[in-house]
């Protein structure tokens, strides 16, 4: 870059900053008229000049700012090794497709195997299961956590089980203990689904690093976001490869991309049936994808990080709030409790209708969303009613009776840091009126 581009790139940058500034401020809130959306971003000027600074470099595909990206997150984390991909969707299918990787030999995953899952969640934490020929064992869950049945889920395990693949609900760690202590006495792989729970903590520790890989969502719902995008994370070299393999078209070679001959040995290989010679960049080892991200999106979640600590501060406060303002109303509703142990990094903020309350679930979203007042339902509900899982190859473990309330009467209002104290007072009073337990 000569003189006059780093001057041209300052000022660009400077604009940016102006840019950024002149944004309108937020307009007073207005209840019944002001969105109170379940979810959302927070971004602004640091993250829009790396954004325009990845833009200004050109590279487009993969590059300096996701290493930066990646070798940071790790910090955060404390794991050795850390693979951005473009969705948390496709961070769980890199997650569960690199545990059938041959480089495992006896421990990979093979069709046929089980997985322990649960019913009561988002798709995409169940189906690398079936993408991979594997069976879903699925378990109910319980309330008001919203996790895992841990005695239900130690009676599902069998000869076959060769894995447990779970999300920390909403940012509510699961029993840990309970779960690791299964992985361990039956030499279990765990997979932990953080997509949601990006800073939670289980007797201390991050959520994510219990298991042998975890995942992450940036999407802009989430934590901290890069607008699409996700992340793998683990210690295991083995399990590395694997995943970088899978993520980078399948290839065999690790040169990073724009990169040749890092191995000092590309013409070097006889792997499979190719020719002794055979360019080892273009030697696929796995049934691989192209799961990478562009660097721009991850200049945009570099500065999101420096935020992190914020952004959990503030979802952990808006929960205690909302938690505070709807106790009059236990009576018909039941509220979220974070798991013995645990300091969850809430994502959202669960209820569930109780029969007492002689409530239709529609009714009460119905009337929050004539308020403006945006809800979620916890996702799938019952995924085994949903239409696509109509003839999948899966197992139930036992009765689904917590799973069924999740479907027919659990949603999830906002807590995200975008949200002032008004909002999250109308919005609770809102709910509390309607059940007949205001203040």
């Amino acid at each position: 870059m000569n003189p006059d581009q780093l001057a041209l790139r300052r000022q660009i940058l400077q604009l940016v900053e102006q840019y950024a500034a002149a944004a309108p401020a937020p307009g007073a809130f207005q209840a019944g008229q002001t969105v109170i959306p379940p979810s959302g971003k927070v971004v602004g000027a640091p993250e829009m000049k790396l954004m325009v600074e990845a833009s200004l470099d050109a590279w487009l595909t993969t590059g300096r700012f996701n290493a930066a990206f990646e070798a940071r997150l790790g910090e955060r984390l404390g794991v050795k090794h850390v693979l951005t991909t473009n969705s948390g969707s496709s961070a769980n299918l890199l997650a569960f497709s690199a545990l059938t990787s041959p480089l495992l030999g006896e421990r990979a995953i093979k069709p046929g195997d089980e997985v322990i899952g649960v019913a009561a969640g988002f798709p995409t934490t169940v189906n690398p299961i079936l993408q991979c020929g594997a069976v879903p064992v699925l378990v109910d869950v319980h309330l008001p956590t919203y996790n895992i049945d841990v005695e239900q889920m130690a009676a599902a395990i069998t000869p076959r089980t060769k894995a447990i693949m779970l999300a920390h609900t909403l940012g509510n760690p699961y029993n840990l203990d309970a779960v690791t202590k299964l992985c361990r006495e039956h030499g279990l792989w765990l997979v932990e689904d953080c997509c949601d729970a990006l800073g939670s903590t289980y007797s201390g520790q991050l959520v994510g690093t219990f298991g042998d890989i975890g995942t992450l969502s940036f999407y802009p719902a989430h934590h901290i976001t890069m607008g699409e995008g996700g992340a793998v994370f683990m210690n295991d070299d083995t399990l590395r490869r694997a995943a970088e393999s899978l993520r980078d078209w399948g290839r065999d070679c690790w040169c990073a991309p724009g990169k040749d001959n890092t191995c000092g040995q590309r013409y070097c290989w006889k792997l499979g049936q190719l020719p002794e010679g055979y360019d080892h960049k273009y030697t696929y080892s796995h049934l691989g994808y192209n799961l990478k991200i562009t660097d721009m999106q991850a200049a945009c979640a570099l500065a999101q990080l420096d935020r992190l600590d914020g952004f959990i501060a503030a979802r952990k406060r808006n929960f205690a709030r909302l938690h505070e303002r709807l106790q009059g109303s236990q009576e018909f509703l039941l509220l979220p409790e974070a798991t013995p142990g645990s300091d969850p990094s809430w994502f959202g903020f669960p209820i569930t209708i109780k029969p007492v309350a002689n409530l239709r679930r529609v009714d009460l979203l119905t009337h929050l969303d004539s308020k403006r007042i945006g809800t979620r339902l916890l996702f799938a509900g019952n995924l085994t009613r949903q239409p696509y899982m109509q003839g999948r190859n899966y197992r139930i473990a036992g009765p689904l009776t917590h799973t069924d309330i999740v479907m027919n009467d659990t949603f999830w209002i906002g807590l995200y840091p975008g949200l002032s104290d008004e909002q999250l007072d109308y919005a609770a009073d809102e709910i509390a009126g309607f059940v007949g337990g205001g203040l």
